[in-house]
């Protein structure tokens, strides 16, 4: 099925490339602009992406259900993804926001 029409994307593509991302990585964190700049592509119009997104989750589920993850694994994936979070939210905090301009 054609997921990205502007750059001719099919559901099959995307599902090969996130298995390619989570056989370097099984715990990375997957987002549309990671699976569109491993493919070479760049989002367009991105009206494709909520759909990226779904076929992200569906494909990571299936092949961590496969795999048999542990608890343990699961852990450090959470503490990656915790410490992930709070080294953005640390970025949020030093950009100026629409309240604290002069003009």
């Amino acid at each position: 099925m054609l997921v990205c029409s502007c750059n001719f994307i099919t559901d099959k593509d995307i599902q090969e490339t996130i298995i390619g991302l989570l056989d370097e990585d099984c715990w990375q964190l997957i987002v549309p602009a990671k699976v569109y700049h491993a493919m070479e592509k760049r989002g367009r119009c991105c009206g494709c992406f909520p759909n990226v997104v779904d076929i992200i989750i569906r494909t990571t589920e299936q092949y961590h259900a496969a795999r048999h993850s542990t608890d343990d694994q699961i852990f450090d994936f959470m503490t990656r993804l915790k410490h992930f979070h709070e080294e953005n939210r640390r970025a949020d905090l030093e950009r100026r926001h629409k309240s604290h301009r002069a003009a």
